[in-house]
Parts: structure tokens; C-alpha cells; sequence
């Protein structure tokens, strides 16, 4: 990407914040999967899409993938814009607010 198009990484949370969002994202099902094909396109683009679905979001890596968790991380945060919640295993929890949302499905974090 050039560097027109890069978007920064969301805000940092505070401790109290990631407490809380590590309970809402405890029940939650992995929504993006990155496999053998590893960090292209089409997962920042699935990745974008379910943050604008949901806020909060857990990603797969996946046995068969080449990147590690760290690297898959931060070239998610990069690019969609999102806030690290925790890396778990191979699960990587990302929160990020999308005011268009209605108000009833929005994240109040404290």
C-alpha cells in the first residue's frame, strides 16, 4: 500500500477498557480466518467488513498459515484502522468503533 492510502491503527486502550472488551469478545466465534494464503487483501477486506459489522471481531490464524501472531496483528492494526483487545493462542481480538451503527448495537466502552 502506498502511503496515501494507509490508515493508522486505532486508539490505544487503557487497561479497564480491554478488561471490558475481553468479556464481550470471550463468547465470540472467530469471524475472519487467515489461512495458506496469509496476509493478503481479501483479509483486510473481510476484516473491515465484520468491524463494521460488529466492532468487536476475533480472527483465526490458522495452522496453515506462514505468519506469526505478532506480524498478522500488526498488519491488521494497520490496516483496518482497529485497536489491539489481546492475542490469545493464535486468536487475535480487535475492537473498533463505527459511530454508523445504531445506537442500541454500538459498544459503550467505559
Amino acid at each position: 500500500m502506498t502511503k496515501e492510502t494507509e490508515i493508522e491503527a486505532g486508539p490505544i486502550l487503557n487497561s479497564k477498557q480491554k478488561k471490558f472488551l475481553k468479556g464481550l469478545g470471550h463468547p465470540l466465534s472467530p469471524v475472519v480466518s487467515v489461512g495458506k494464503d496469509g496476509l493478503q487483501d481479501k483479509i483486510i477486506t473481510a476484516t473491515n467488513l465484520e468491524l463494521d459489522r460488529h466492532e468487536l471481531i476475533k480472527v483465526k490464524i490458522g495452522k496453515s498459515s506462514s505468519a506469526s501472531k505478532q506480524e498478522t496483528a500488526d498488519y491488521l492494526l494497520e490496516n483496518s484502522g482497529s485497536s489491539l483487545v489481546q492475542i490469545i493462542g493464535k486468536t487475535i481480538l480487535l475492537y473498533r468503533k463505527n459511530p454508523k451503527l445504531d445506537k442500541d448495537k454500538q459498544i459503550k466502552i467505559p
